[in-house]
C-alpha cells in the first residue's frame, strides 16, 4: 500500500487496517464505490439490488478540484471496487486511490472517442464530460456492467440483463428530446454555456458551441472570456444563453444582457441534485438538461 503524507494518509492508514476485517465479512453484499453523483446513479441502475453503490462526492458538489476529506477515505476503504471517469476529469483521484491501497478500479471512459479541448490552456487534452453524450452513456453502462461481472462474477448475469433495461430507458427518455432539437433549422443550433461541459451533447444533438471556460478547474469568468464569447453571440445571433448548476451564473447572465440574448436557466452535468431537487437521477439529469436546451431554443420539448 501507498500512503502520501499528511492527516488524510494516516486517517487512510488506520481505515486500510479496519478494511481488512470489513471486507471479509460474511454476508456483506458488494460495493462499489464511484468518485461523483452521476457515475453512482448510473451503477445503482446496473446493481440493482446486487450490490451497494455510494459516491465519495455530493449532490452538488464541484468535482473537478474536489478536496477529499478525512470521512471519504473511511468511506471509501471497505470498497470492493472503485468506478472513475477518467480524461482527467478528477484530478485529486489518483492519490486518493494510492491512499486506499490495493482496492480495483475501474476507468469507465475506455472504448470512448474523446474530443478534444479548443483551448490553448489545455493543448493536448481531452474533454472529460463524455457522458452527456447520448451515444457515450451506452458505452458507460457497459462498462459498469462488466466492471461489476468481472470483479463479482456470481451476479455477472443480473448485471447485464439490468444494464440492458437501463440503456433501453435512456434511449426512449432522451432520444425523442435529441431529435426534437435536431429538427430546428442548423443556423439555430447554438449552444452556448458556463464551461465548454457539453462537447458531447453538442455532437449528439448537432449543435455548435461557444462556452466562456473550457473547465471548471482554473479561471472562470474572466472579461477576456465574457468578450470572446459576446462577440460570438452576436455574430451567429444567438437566441438563449445558458449555464451549469455548480458554477456562478453571473458572467453567462451579464452575456445575455449585453447582447440582448435571452438567459435560458440552468443545465445539469457535473453534479446531481438531491432527492427534491430537479436532477435527482442521471437520466433526470439528461432529461431537464435537453429539455431546457429545448425550450430555450424554440423546440417542443413537452
Amino acid at each position: 500500500m501507498i500512503i502520501r503524507s499528511g492527516p488524510l494518509a494516516a486517517l487512510a492508514a488506520a481505515a486500510f487496517c479496519a478494511h481488512g476485517a470489513l471486507a471479509q465479512d460474511d454476508g456483506d453484499p458488494f460495493k462499489a464505490v464511484t468518485t461523483f453523483t452521476v457515475l453512482a446513479d448510473m451503477a445503482r441502475n446496473v446493481a440493482g439490488d446486487a450490490a451497494e453503490v455510494v459516491s465519495i462526492t455530493r449532490p452538488g458538489a464541484e468535482i473537478h478540484g474536489y478536496q477529499p476529506t478525512p470521512q471519504d477515505i473511511v468511506g471509501a476503504s471497505d470498497a470492493d471496487l472503485i468506478l472513475w471517469n477518467g480524461l482527467n476529469l478528477e484530478r485529486w483521484f489518483e492519490q486518493f486511490l494510492a491512499n486506499l491501497g490495493d482496492i480495483p478500479s475501474v476507468t469507465l471512459t475506455d472504448g470512448i472517442d474523446p474530443i478534444p479541448i479548443a483551448d490553448g490552456v489545455y493543448e493536448g487534452q481531452s474533454n472529460p464530460h463524455a457522458w452527456m453524450g447520448l451515444d457515450n452513456a451506452m458505452i458507460y453502462v457497459d462498462n459498469i456492467a462488466e466492471a461489476f461481472a468481472t470483479h463479482d462474477p456470481e451476479n455477472a448475469e443480473t448485471y447485464r440483463s439490468n444494464a440492458e433495461g437501463y440503456k433501453q430507458e435512456i434511449r426512449d427518455r432522451i432520444g425523442p428530446l435529441r431529435d426534437r432539437i435536431r429538427d430546428l433549422p442548423e443556423d439555430r443550433r447554438w449552444l452556448v454555456t458556463c464551461e465548454g461541459a457539453f462537447s458531447y451533447l453538442a455532437r449528439d444533438f448537432g449543435m455548435q458551441e461557444l462556452y466562456l471556460w473550457p473547465m471548471n478547474a482554473d479561471q472562470t469568468g474572466t472579461p477576456r472570456q465574457v468578450r470572446s464569447v459576446i462577440d460570438g453571440v452576436r455574430e451567429h445571433d444567438v437566441p438563449v444563453v445558458f449555464c451549469e448548476s455548480t458554477v456562478n451564473t453571473a458572467p453567462a447572465e451579464q452575456v445575455a444582457r449585453e447582447t440582448g440574448s435571452s438567459y435560458g436557466g440552468v443545465l445539469y452535468v457535473d453534479s446531481l441534485t438531491t432527492e427534491d431537487g430537479p436532477a435527482p437521477t442521471y437520466l433526470d439529469l439528461l432529461e431537464v438538461t435537453a429539455q431546457t436546451i429545448a425550450r430555450g431554443m424554440g423546440a417542443d420539448a413537452n
